[in-house]
């Protein structure tokens, strides 16, 4: 525990000016970052006697070892600048929203020369315009499943949406009216785009110009005696008024608002959003969050309003944002939100009327979210807890593990031998700093391989970490900062020990990986290894190993450990092995050279794609033709199937 006293900087060192802040601990990690309208008055309130602030705060204080900030030119960059450094560096004392659960979205890819319809979740992407999120991924079929009749837009792959140009039949959508199939050249890319724009259209709101415009062409079909074309059109618009029904009408037809319920207690809050467009919910989102750090409701509110909106395209920023509780920084937030939209954009509490109650009944989601929140987690949160308890004292270590890292080592009858290194942070997969690694081999003699592969990983990694710290050393000329580089102040690859190293196997593996360590000098690192088979815990030089009982939480931490090092092993390994199959095929081409194998192998990247590819697709390829393209195509399909592989899909078999 660091006395804040010991890094507070002079007070005519920080300037009375906006900017942000970040406080480093002993290992130059970042745990928390911070703005400030005046970085001279909010640092000063960090450094008073830590009896007068908050426990989180004080926490935060005696974690750090030190204290740095950059100035900005006001309030609106300091806003932007805060969040970037908290998406880089996660600190552990920041606010950080989570979805409750994983929300599927109906996205639609803008960036094909052929936009596609499908369900997508996780990360955005960009030149891809999502809807929702919805609340169950069937919910967005059946909705897709009604529109295709007015709006016949692509929704296969792109393997199926080349199979059918290749063969010149469509798909059974096309048969049935559903697609506009474009693969076999109904439409041109220019007509497909039209359709998909006023799919988007649709679904962004703007649905009484199509009920309209289907009800005047019917009424023109009917008039002109074509009551066959009349009677699909009538068709078309009850597919369209079932679509609408299945988004709620809460608000006129010209309201576009987030509505933001929140509910907390002293550690956690629940936070709930409704999308409401033209009028209609047009998708709900969840978030939870744990208060770190002394937070105010204005406080969750702001960092929630940067987090939501921070990467989203233009059109996902309403004109008008209903909030429990204005932001603490309003008028800033406010104006980044108008920038971000390109238009004004109103953050208000509202007193009355419909979105008053509204606003009630999102509050209300939000408390019940975050009863049943609580109810699923607190034996989690126990479990974890107890898992690292059990741990410090089993092993006798002097604090808990907070940071637990794992090797596993995997090969196949000795060949494309590979390694994983995973990280576990309390108790949690921190995939992020997730860690592969190529055998390149060690020299040493009575030592079996899966323990001189684990000698060598425990080398390189610790190696990489002693030589940051030496960087830093030589170009700041004092102490270092462990992992941090002094031009960019980001962590380096391997930047923190941890407080326990776990290996995959017995006594050789641990006495190797314990040698390695000591090779290098360090001594605070400790070293365990967990054997399969009766799962017994061993220690470097010890001949007996540690028992844990069978329902003990620590013991189910490291088998988690060392199963999810295994996987990400398992995978790595395959990957190879799948790479270097593709290139011994490779060689049988005629014409094919080194440069041309390398192009193909870069393009395509398995087999499993290469063997989905066209002629007229892998010609694109740098330095291919259609002659070598096709040659390819004849290799591919007269390879007897290999031992090992799914010939017909490329697919490793295990």
């Amino acid at each position: 525990m660091a006395d804040p006293a010991s890094y507070r900087p002079a007070q005519g060192e920080i300037p009375d000016a906006p900017g942000v802040y970040r406080f480093r601990d002993p290992h130059g990690r970042v745990v928390y970052v911070g703005k400030a309208k005046s970085l001279r008055s909010r640092l000063s309130s960090y450094f008073q006697d830590l009896s007068a602030l908050h426990p989180r705060t004080q926490a935060m204080v005696t974690t750090a070892s030190s204290v740095d900030w950059v100035t900005v030119d006001n309030e609106v960059e300091a806003l932007q600048l805060e969040y970037s450094w908290i998406k880089e560096y996660d600190p552990r004392f920041n606010v950080r929203y989570r979805d409750d659960k994983s929300y599927p979205y109906l996205a639609v890819t803008l960036d094909e020369e052929y936009p596609r319809v499908t369900v997508m979740r996780g990360a955005k992407r960009k030149g891809v315009r999502y809807f929702g999120p919805y609340t169950h991924a069937w919910a967005i079929r059946e909705t897709v499943d009604l529109l295709l009749r007015v709006f016949p837009v692509r929704t296969c792959s792109s393997g199926v949406f080349k199979r059918h140009g290749q063969i010149g039949r469509p798909c059974l959508l096309g048969y049935i009216g559903k697609c506009s199939a474009p693969c076999v050249g109904r439409v041109d890319s220019a007509e497909h785009r039209r359709i998909v724009d006023d799919f988007c259209a649709f679904l962004g709101g703007h649905t009484g110009a199509f009920t309209k415009r289907i009800e005047r062409e019917m009424t023109t079909a009917s008039n002109a005696l074509d009551y066959e074309r009349a009677a699909r059109l009538r068709d078309d618009l009850r597919a369209l008024e079932r679509a609408l029904e299945k988004s709620a009408v809460v608000l006129g037809d010209d309201t576009d608002a987030d509505i933001i319920g929140l509910a907390d207690d002293d550690l956690e809050a629940a936070v709930q959003v409704f999308h409401v467009r033209g009028g209609r919910i047009r998708g709900q989102r969840g978030f939870v969050v744990e208060k770190v750090e002394d937070v105010t409701t204005a406080d969750l509110i702001e960092h929630l309003l940067v987090q939501l909106y921070a990467e989203q395209p233009r059109e996902a920023v309403p004109r008008e944002i209903l909030v429990p509780t204005l932001p603490s920084s309003h008028l800033v937030t406010q104006a980044w939100l108008a920038d971000l939209r390109g238009t004004i954009v109103e953050v208000r509490v509202p007193q009355r009327g419909d979105k008053r109650d509204l606003l009630e009944t999102v509050t209300r989601n939000a408390a019940q979210a975050l009863v049943l929140h609580k109810t699923r987690r607190g034996s989690d949160l126990t479990a974890r807890s107890q898992a690292l308890e059990e741990l410090q004292v089993a092993l006798e270590l002097p604090e808990a593990p907070l940071r637990i890292e794992c090797v596993d080592i995997s090969h196949l009858q000795g060949t494309d031998v590979v390694a994983s290194l995973v990280v576990f942070e309390d108790g949690l997969a921190r995939k992020s700093e997730y860690r592969r690694f190529a055998i390149r081999g060690a020299a040493g003699d009575g030592v079996s391989d899966d323990a001189r592969s684990i000698a060598e990983v425990v080398s390189r990694r610790f190696a990489r970490h002693l030589e940051d710290q030496q960087r830093v050393a030589e170009a700041e000329g004092h102490e270092a900062t462990p992992g941090i580089d002094p031009t960019t102040g980001r962590p380096r690859r391997f930047a923190y020990p941890p407080q326990l190293f776990v290996v995959d196997g017995g006594q050789p593996q641990v006495d190797a990986a314990q040698a390695a360590l000591s090779e290098l000098g360090i001594t605070d690192v400790t070293i365990v290894g967990l054997a399969k088979r009766l799962e017994e815990v061993w220690l470097p030089g010890d001949p007996d190993p540690v028992i844990l009982p069978r329902s003990s939480e620590g013991l189910y931490l490291l088998q988690r450990l060392r199963d999810e090092a295994h996987r990400f092993a398992i995978s790595y390994q395959r990957q190879k092995r799948g790479k270097r199959m593709l290139d011994s095929l490779l060689d049988d081409v005629p014409g094919l050279g080194d440069a041309r194998r390398k192009a193909l192998l870069q393009q395509f990247g398995s087999l499993k794609k290469l063997r989905a590819a066209g002629v007229e697709e892998i010609a694109t390829v740098p330095g291919i033709g259609p002659t070598i393209a096709q040659s390819v195509i004849d290799t591919l399909m007269a390879t007897a199937p290999v031992a090992g592989v799914n010939v017909s899909t490329g697919e490793i078999i295990e």
